[in-house]
């Protein structure tokens, strides 16, 4: 089978299940929605969402990337859970192929979801409390929102492969992801190493100021995350590769 017959299989498999479409919507609703809401309510009174301009434009991303969890856990979790991925296989027998195929279209969906989350949440900004886009690092920031979001679902997805388990991969990344690393970035002795986790090193792309706690810059955050996408895709398929379905 082709690598285009994998990615159309797939394709079929995210337009036909409610759950695989609705995540990624709720992801933008969410981004979108609580950030105009915190925006329109404290915007010009909350000094956290103005000392930088990205502390409230992201702020529903804080919500919203939970959902983008979800969905990436969902793309291959959903057919361990009901046992399909032994049809999927025997329709694309070729692992890798049926591997590449997830990821090109979660990559896709999260390019999507990236671009609908943070052209929404600029605009509910600037119907709010207005945006200036000539700032330093408002183009940085924009990029980094944008590439956030395939970068956190194909780390979830790979994750998700290693673990062969949906119950679990919601159990473990989902919580993670909401309030383990924010969590972990202010216990002292660990915040050092917090700041290298995926979600914290790409959030921190985002935003226009440079923090001096950080040991990195801007664009080495999204690299970090960048890396670590790498590393769980690159897991993912050898997990799928070693063990039966």
């Amino acid at each position: 089978m082709s690598a285009a017959f994998a990615l159309r299989a797939e394709w079929a498999k995210f337009t036909t299940l409610r759950s695989q479409w609705i995540t990624p919507l709720l992801a933008v609703l969410l981004t979108t929605g609580i950030t105009a809401a915190v925006q329109a309510a404290y915007g010009r009174v909350d000094t956290s969402l103005t000392d930088d301009p990205a502390g409230g434009i992201y702020y529903g991303l804080l919500f919203g990337h939970v959902a983008v969890v979800c969905s990436g856990i969902l793309l291959i979790g959903q057919e361990y859970a009901s046992g399909t991925v032994r049809a999927s296989l025997a329709a694309v027998p070729r692992r890798g192929r049926f591997y590449a195929g997830k990821l090109l279209l979660g990559t896709g969906v999260g390019l999507v979801v990236g671009l609908l989350s943070v052209a929404g949440a600029h605009l509910a900004t600037s119907a709010t409390v207005g945006l200036d886009l000539g700032q330093p690092g408002a183009v940085r920031s924009i990029v980094a929102g944008v590439l956030y979001h395939p970068l956190l679902l194909v780390i979830c997805l790979g994750a998700t492969a290693m673990l062969r388990n949906l119950t679990a991969a919601m159990g473990l990344l989902t919580p993670a992801v909401f309030l383990g690393t924010t969590f972990l970035t202010a216990v002292p002795g660990v915040r050092e190493a917090a700041y290298f986790l995926p979600d914290r090193a790409g959030l921190y792309a985002t935003t226009y100021r440079a923090d001096p706690a950080v040991p990195y810059g801007h664009w080495t955050g999204l690299l970090v995350m960048a890396l670590w996408a790498a590393a769980a895709a690159w897991g993912g398929l050898v997990s799928l590769r070693r063990h039966d379905a």
